[in-house]
């Protein structure tokens, strides 16, 4: 039999079907610092320009190919925890992808997590701030232990002796993940453990015990029996922990070892599993005569411990401003690159419409974001900053981060189905949108706290007006806004059932003041037209007539190195 001469042609099955053109290219190589105008504007007018150059230093390493993979792997490749050893011995040990371990090294050594406890110039929070939001952008859940273990500072100095044991080994710019003593250690991180199950945000509800066990008071030593629901960031060297003491419910310092070396009973029982967040390993625990130390009075732990949680607090505003600048990034990027029905995106009026109104969104959360770090600045020295600090610090956390999960949405609809394919980073950067709104106090934890304020230091409501004031002239929108908003605060009927409508309505109003000052015409008119003119702005895509959309996406599109 014969064999088949082969064909005179090409095969008519070639393995090439098609030429790939119209798509999109991975953002990276860009400095995330010099092409952020607004971050740039803020860190020059909120007091911080002396750290231009080590920001544009740091935007080229955040903005760098290998380091932004670093995020994704860190996500893809979640903790996992050993309880114990293949001996028995308990452990309570977290393993983490090699990613999440550079990150976090990274992170403590650029000083995010203490330098205006180490260097304390003036805007030094203003320079940590920007440099967490650029860091952010990369992974947000190695942004916990690092927040925690910034937080931790004020609420350690309550107690001198303490502090100057923890504190100094807290702040090195040392990152040591081992799972080993502190003494043992050069640098530390600290974690939290408040929420139990009966209690969530009530924490005076929780019913871990504390028993002296000798001399009791602060900086004393007691035994702690009870469980933790969510413990974040596991790994940590130590924790600030509520427990009720004889005297009431009061704060502990936590070591994960005794002073003898041994295993201290804070004993992991699992790793939550969570939508978002996934680098970051959050726990439940109990707690079994775990030895610790006592934090500020007893009896006035909440007090002693809200230190730490108006820092972490400010933080869930970087953080959610940080994704939105991500995702807004993102958007811009894809839009300038993808062509559909024969225009590219970015040109087509509607997309502009729906990119524009998204950048509006980050460049409102930004400034509310950095000038709350020149109030932490500032509040020391300052009655009105310390009165701003108080008061904004609520109102942010709120508004920033109820909006940023429908702005990750919007941002990722632009993509199209390719954004929600888990090879893209949308899916990460959704799934992490809710979390800062909900940790650290939800929203009507937020807005009652703006009441208790408001109640117990009825001058902030001045100082609030004398804060928006100072835009008073610059736009007429914004003046009738802000005396629609004085005459809601002589109503002060059903203030709590009238909460979410009166602190969202403070924050727009504070956030259209910064721009209006501080922003370009095109930014802030655009800001206070579509956010000011009644009812609420709830989805985007809906600016008004008139707004220079193209200038506005100029201005935040990320341009790539060549």
């Amino acid at each position: 039999m014969s064999t088949p001469a082969a064909p005179a042609s090409p095969s008519r099955f070639l393995d090439q079907t098609h030429e790939v053109i119209n798509v999109s290219s991975e953002l990276a190589g860009y400095n995330m610092y010099t092409q952020d105008a607004a971050l740039r504007e803020a860190v020059q007018r909120e007091g911080a320009a002396w750290a231009q150059a080590d920001l544009t230093r740091f935007g080229q390493l955040t903005g760098s190919a290998d380091y932004l993979e670093l995020g994704a792997l860190a996500n893809r490749y979640p903790p996992e925890l050993d309880t114990h050893d293949r001996f028995g011995h308990r452990v309570d040990l977290v393993r983490f992808h090699p990613a999440y371990h550079t990150l976090m090294k990274t992170a403590i050594e650029e000083g995010i997590h203490a330098s205006p406890w180490t260097d304390p110039q003036p805007g030094a929070h203003v320079a940590r701030a920007a440099k967490f939001y650029l860091q952010a952008q990369v992974e947000a859940g190695h942004g916990c232990p690092i927040t925690m273990t910034f937080a931790a500072v004020p609420s350690l100095l309550t107690t001198p002796a303490l502090a100057q044991q923890w504190v100094p080994k807290i702040t090195a710019s040392v990152y040591d993940p081992r799972n080993v003593p502190d003494a043992a250690k050069q640098g530390l991180t600290i974690g939290m453990a408040m929420t139990e199950k009966q209690g969530g945000s009530d924490v005076r509800a929780n019913t871990t015990r504390a028993y002296p066990v000798g001399a009791s008071g602060p900086g004393e030593a007691y035994e702690l029996v009870g469980h933790k629901f969510f413990v974040s960031a596991p790994m940590c060297d130590a924790f600030l922990v509520l427990a009720q003491a004889p005297g009431g419910l009061s704060c502990f310092l936590l070591p994960r070892w005794r002073p003898d070396g041994s295993k201290n009973p804070l004993q992991v029982l699992r790793l939550k599993r969570k939508m978002g967040n996934v680098s970051n390993a959050s726990s439940e625990t109990e707690l079994r005569g775990a030895l610790a130390w006592m934090v500020g009075e007893e009896g006035r732990g909440v007090r002693t411990i809200i230190e730490m949680v108006s820092m972490t607090r400010f933080d869930c505003m970087i953080g959610s401003s940080a994704g939105q600048r991500a995702v807004v990034s993102q958007a811009l990027h894809h839009c300038s690159l993808r062509s559909a029905f024969g225009t590219v995106l970015n040109q087509q009026p509607l997309m502009q419409n729906v990119l524009a109104d998204l950048v509006l969104e980050s460049e409102g959360s930004l400034a509310l974001t950095m000038r709350m770090a020149r109030a932490m600045d500032q509040r020391a020295t300052d009655p009105h900053e310390d009165q701003m600090a108080r008061l904004l610090t609520a109102v942010g956390k709120y508004w920033i981060c109820k909006r940023t999960p429908q702005h990750a949405y919007e941002a990722m609809e632009c993509i199209g189905g390719s954004g929600v394919m888990e090879d893209s980073p949308f899916p990460r950067l959704f799934r992490e949108s809710p979390v800062n709104a909900i940790w650290e106090g939800s929203g009507n934890v937020q807005c009652l706290d703006v009441l208790r304020a408001m109640q117990k230091t009825p001058d902030v409501v001045q100082a609030f007006f004398q804060e928006v004031a100072r835009a008073r002239g610059g736009h007429a929108q914004l003046d009738r806004y802000v005396a629609d908003l004085q005459s809601a605060f002589t109503d002060l009927s059903e203030l709590e059932y009238r909460a979410r409508d009166l602190v969202g309505r403070m924050a727009l109003a504070v956030q259209a003041a910064l721009l209006v000052q501080h922003a370009p015409s095109l930014v802030a008119d655009a800001f206070c037209a579509s956010r000011l003119s009644g009812g609420s702005h709830h989805h985007y895509g809906i600016l008004p007539r008139g707004v220079d959309c193209a200038a506005l996406m100029a201005r935040a599109t990320p341009q790539c190195d060549a």
